[in-house]
């Protein structure tokens, strides 16, 4: 924060300074925090800003509700802010900028980056629209202390979603606890597990495929289990749409064994439970077709509607140099999404809890088994559509409002008025 102080006896001297200050671009950021990821940032950009006083960043910390809910309104309108933290990337690909005219040396952006610029670009485009701050897989995390003093076995690597409810049951049960386990109330966090069913959301013209058997399969599962208290019924029907509610406090304050949520979880729990409890990472239950999460994340993307791409630019090139990527993986204990940083390897993650090295490693592993379906997902300009007719019907489904047949059908209706409505 500056602060200008305005006394006769030292305004010549001041005169120069004032002056610079005001000379100043002002470059804002909109950004949302799953952990301690805010904190880190604003560090980097402090020292961006030391070292380049011309620039003066304005970083807007939100709630993840804003940037889904309001950014797409200010971007619609031809406003914004200069850079955003989003996840939803395709959707939106038309009110990012084409870094390419600016940023200093493209190719390095295209060597270390280019491989996902698809995730957030236009179809057919060469834009560099900005980058991955990180990569994310959803998967699932196990109160071990709770299994143990249970007298429950965790289930092996392998076991089926249905095996997973049943042992989280008993420890329910045994421990007196509200539910057996949670989802994030988000389409994207039951899409994989949807997958690992069968569920085939892509269509052979590439628009949204109407929902299979695959996709009901596990859907019905989820809102039987919800029906007989095991899954937190708060976190689904507590809120309308396709507000998104994250369960990790339930997680947190030991209210279920096992939830459902996704890697950058992984330093929220840390900070969080501390010596509370053990805790582990055990990747994504099976289906019938596999076990798969889904691979995602959030990216940085400069809005074409900025002022000053020049200036936005030089702020995007610094965040996104490998020095600077490495320190923020290593502190927010993210997995990078810069190429050069993965094959090099040897990231040391910042932490002095024992639970965190081997959850890593487990996101790690569980990468390896995604299927081809959920790897499609990102990419799919469709995809944040089919997530949000997903979350809105089956939250209804849950809520005693509709059956599961009423929301096939209006999952189904609900994806072609939006296709349509954009004219496709």
């Amino acid at each position: 924060m500056k602060t200008k102080i305005w006394l006769s006896g030292i305004a010549l001297a001041a005169m120069a300074t004032s002056a610079f200050a005001q000379d100043a671009t002002q470059v804002r950021i909109m950004w949302y925090s799953d952990g301690i990821e805010g904190e880190v940032i604003a560090d980097l950009l402090d020292r961006f800003e030391q070292a380049n006083p011309d620039i003066d960043i304005i970083l807007d910390n939100v709630a993840y509700q804003v940037i889904q809910e309001q950014l797409p309104i200010q971007l619609a309108s031809g406003a914004g802010p200069d850079i955003a933290r989003v996840t939803n990337l395709k959707a939106q690909a038309e009110h990012w900028l084409d870094l390419r005219p600016y940023v200093a040396d493209p190719a390095y952006w295209d060597a270390n980056f280019g491989d996902r610029f698809d995730w957030m670009r236009e179809d057919g485009s060469n834009a560099i629209p900005g980058y991955m701050t990180q990569l994310t897989l959803t998967g699932g995390f196990a109160n071990a202390t709770l299994f143990e003093q249970a007298g429950v076995e965790l289930p092996a690597h392998g076991a089926t979603w249905d095996e997973w409810a049943e042992a989280s049951r008993k420890v329910m049960e045994d421990q007196g606890l509200p539910a057996a386990f949670a989802i994030d109330r988000s389409g994207h966090r039951v899409a994989g597990p949807a997958i690992s069913y069968g569920a085939k959301f892509i269509g052979e013209d590439g628009k949204p495929a109407p929902m299979n058997d695959g996709a009901m399969d596990f859907f019905t599962r989820l809102t039987d289990w919800t029906a007989q208290g095991l899954m937190l019924p708060e976190v689904w029907v507590s809120a309308a749409g396709t507000t998104y509610r994250a369960a990790a406090d339930d997680f947190i304050n030991a209210q279920i064994p096992f939830y459902y949520s996704g890697s950058w979880q992984v330093a929220n729990l840390s900070g969080k439970i501390g010596d509370a409890f053990d805790w582990v990472v055990v990747g994504s239950p099976c289906g019938p077709a596999g076990c798969s999460g889904m691979a995602g994340g959030a990216a940085m993307v400069a809005v074409k509607y900025t002022k000053h791409p020049e200036e936005v630019a030089r702020v995007m090139d610094y965040l996104a140099s490998e020095d600077i990527v490495r320190e923020f993986s290593e502190r927010t204990l993210f997995l990078p999404a810069h190429s050069g940083i993965v094959a090099k390897g040897g990231l040391n993650f910042q932490s002095d809890d024992p639970m965190v090295p081997p959850a890593m490693n487990a996101y790690v592993a569980a990468s390896a088994e995604t299927l081809p379906e959920a790897d499609r997902m990102p990419a799919w300009v469709w995809g944040n559509t089919v997530y949000g007719a997903i979350v809105t019907r089956i939250s209804q489904v849950m809520a005693g409002e509709l059956t599961i047949d009423q929301a096939r059908e209006m999952m189904d209706r609900d994806i072609a008025d939006q296709v349509e409505a954009a004219g496709q």
